[in-house]
């Protein structure tokens, strides 16, 4: 990316934005599992004309940071972006520092969660163009969020290819599982503490419980299919992708009312949003626990949070924050003429007994 050609498609904002993407939440050949969600995110936003998309990627851990930053400057020297998006918040610290365009920051969910995380991740908020929280509920761990300071909604959403509908006889043949044995699926690593897989086991009793933690993303679905439900009982969440994720398959999905599982659930006939109370929750999965193939009409909820509806979002947000960005100078130099105008007009004051053509000089 050298900077902005003659020949690019021009969006309902304006001309083509050039933006560079920064994160260490990507899949790679070691951990095909990570960041799934934001790998989604960027191949949707490749499938549009009205953005350029550079990617750069690096590994997790705290020494990979300072490498990731002079990597960013000895590979994009003399360049500069529209935008600049880093995906989880200490990932904004190397976009910052290599200054390479106004930055905006995906905050997911342990940056602003996690003791350690949250106070570098708030640390290089003030410094960020745009902070951008994956749920509404999750903004409000962002200081002055909608009163000091603007920031952006903006989730990833799910491959809704990739995420539909397997009927369970084929999900459960593909992965090798009895076809009639009822079974319950945690969408996540149990390794995962603020995920509760405490109370996703005692939700589900003597029956089987499946968990995800290694699994190659592409059979994620077949997971989600081969469940009789899926238990997303979480502490607290940033967002919430594996609710969808499951409605999008139609099946039923219980989740606390936490992130974005409200919003996805709260319309589903046959899934569950509501407090943890083990009680309640074995109530409501004795049905899906007694059907062969039990489904809900959850995929019209899940089609709201698809890649490419998140990724016109952010587009959206990419071309406010241009104009903003561009507005300001104006401002700055707006702001500047009016105190000088006044300075005149103080100096004018002090100085009256002078004689007109004098004054008339000075103006």
């Amino acid at each position: 990316m050298t900077g902005h050609s003659a020949a690019s498609t021009l969006s309902p904002q304006g001309r083509q934005l050039d933006v560079l993407v920064v994160t260490n939440m990507y899949p790679s050949a070691d951990a095909p599992h990570r960041g799934v969600f934001v790998r989604d995110q960027v191949r949707a936003l490749q499938r549009r004309s009205d953005v350029n998309i550079e990617l750069f990627t690096f590994d997790p851990g705290l020494t990979e940071y300072p490498r990731a930053l002079r990597e960013l400057r000895r590979r994009y020297r003399d360049q500069r972006f529209d935008i600049v998006h880093a995906h989880f918040g200490l990932t904004a610290w190397p976009a910052l520092c290599a200054r390479l365009g106004p930055v905006a920051v995906t905050l997911h969910g342990n940056d602003l969660l996690h003791p350690r995380s949250r106070l570098i991740t708030r640390a290089a908020l003030p410094f960020s163009a745009l902070p951008a929280p994956v749920s509404r509920a999750f903004s409000d761990l962002v200081p002055g969020a909608g009163e000091t300071r603007r920031v952006a909604i903006l989730p990833c959403g799910i491959d809704l290819e990739r995420f539909k509908p397997i009927p369970r006889r084929q999900a459960r043949a593909h992965l090798g599982l009895d076809p009639d044995e009822p079974c319950l699926l945690f969408p996540h690593d149990p390794g995962r503490s603020l995920k509760r897989f405490d109370r996703a086991q005692e939700a589900a009793g003597g029956v089987r419980l499946l968990t995800l933690g290694s699994v190659d993303p592409l059979e994620v679905p077949y997971w989600h299919n081969a469940a009789n439900a899926v238990l997303v009982p979480s502490q607290t969440e940033g967002f919430g992708l594996a609710v969808i994720e499951a409605s999008a398959c139609d099946v039923p999905a219980f989740g606390t009312p936490v992130g974005i599982h409200p919003v996805v659930l709260g319309d589903i006939e046959g899934s569950l949003c509501a407090p943890w109370d083990p009680a309640v929750w074995r109530g409501a999965l004795q049905a899906p626990l007694t059907q062969s193939d039990p489904r809900v009409q959850g995929r019209r909820a899940a089609e709201l949070f698809s890649a490419d509806r998140m990724a016109a979002r952010m587009v959206t947000a990419w071309h406010a924050l241009v104009d903003e960005q561009q507005q300001q100078p104006r401002q700055r130099r707006g702001i500047a003429a009016l105190r000088e105008k006044r300075s005149r007009e103080t100096v004018y004051s002090s100085v009256a007994e002078e004689s007109t053509s004098a004054s008339s000089e000075r103006a």
